[in-house]
């Protein structure tokens, strides 16, 4: 197999990258990113050049993706602009990659009749009720909320569209709330724990009772291996791990496994339309394609990623002022 992956210098995708490398020794990788302030080289340091390749472009150039595409055998679609924050202050390059982007590779994919699998985001269905005991499934209605979410949902029905008008071989795949190495500080999770490396108390949004099905990109990873190989072509999937906790649980357990007290933290002004709650039913990934989640333990989870941003503030210390700067700003 020769495997292309777009935005596989990103954190998730890079996560992607380092399972297949392992799980799949004799596939080829070749990884198309532009590397954005959330890619990087530095996320796929130390695979064999012989199996993985490089390539640093715009999903968006017509040309390059077309001939990216050309020499593989199959597409994963991780490419996209994807923080919410970013995107209620610059909605155009959510636009622009989500969907521009993702229109020419379904181009390039009909045009030379390769398997795509596209990874999207459960933030398409909106929010649920906290004491609502629904879980998002296959079939529920797309509600997006965020210049974000809303331009994942339109790459999500470019995908529908494309498979029905032309037959495109595409499955696509929503995701919960991922954690784990090289995730930008940024975002939640490291952002709290870098906060606390740095003698800071970390900061929680509004009154922190927005809850996130979390799961580890390591279980992203396999569940969307499991769809590539074993996915029936036009299905949707949905990827979780059963494990919904509010932000002010998350931050809790993270000031409790680095030492500190639990009410340590600093609450800070809540982000517009913030939505209050999501939930994955991913019971169709299961039965259908017998997927299962390694990372069933939260807080061992949660742990083992601490101690990952721990060994590596190499990593992450380029990142943190311009990010902190910005949070300033913002009020957050």
């Amino acid at each position: 197999m020769n495997l292309l992956v777009t935005g596989g210098a990103g954190f998730i995708g890079s996560n992607f990258v380092h399972y297949i490398y392992g799980q799949r020794p004799d596939w080829h990788i070749s990884v198309y990113d532009l590397l954005t302030h959330a890619g990087s080289k530095k996320n796929i340091e130390g695979l064999d050049a012989s199996r993985v390749d490089f390539v640093q472009a715009d999903i968006c150039d017509e040309a390059s993706i077309d001939k990216a595409v050309s020499e593989c055998d199959a597409i994963v679609h991780f490419a996209a602009e994807s923080h919410n924050d970013n995107s209620l202050a610059s909605p155009w390059p959510f636009v622009n990659t989500n969907l521009v982007g993702t229109f020419r590779l379904l181009e390039s994919v009909r045009k030379h009749g390769k398997r795509l699998h596209h990874i999207s985001t459960d933030e398409v269905y909106g929010d649920l009720g906290l004491d609502d005991p629904a879980k998002f499934t296959p079939d529920t209605p797309y509600n997006p909320s965020s210049p974000y979410s809303s331009t994942k949902a339109g790459s999500d029905l470019l995908v529908r569209a494309w498979v029905r008008s032309f037959d495109v071989q595409a499955t696509i795949s929503n995701c919960s709330n991922n954690y784990g190495p090289y995730q930008h500080v940024e975002k939640l999770i490291p952002r709290q724990v870098t906060e606390i490396i740095e003698g800071r108390k970390p900061k929680l949004y509004g009154n922190g009772q927005n809850v996130r099905d979390w799961i580890h990109a390591e279980d992203h990873s396999s569940g969307v291996l499991a769809i590539l190989e074993k996915g029936k072509i036009g299905e949707t999937y949905l990827i979780g791990a059963n494990c919904e906790r509010n932000n002010k649980e998350v931050v809790e357990m993270i000031l409790e496994l680095m030492g500190k007290a639990k009410n340590d933290y600093e609450l800070v002004n809540d982000r517009p339309g913030h939505d209050l709650r999501y939930a994955i039913d991913a019971s169709k990934l299961m039965n259908e394609l017998g997927w299962r989640p390694k990372y069933t333990d939260f807080r061992q989870g949660l742990a083992n990623t601490i101690d990952w941003y721990k060994q590596n503030e190499d990593w992450w210390k380029p990142q943190k002022k311009v990010t902190e700067a910005k949070y300033k700003e913002l009020g957050r």
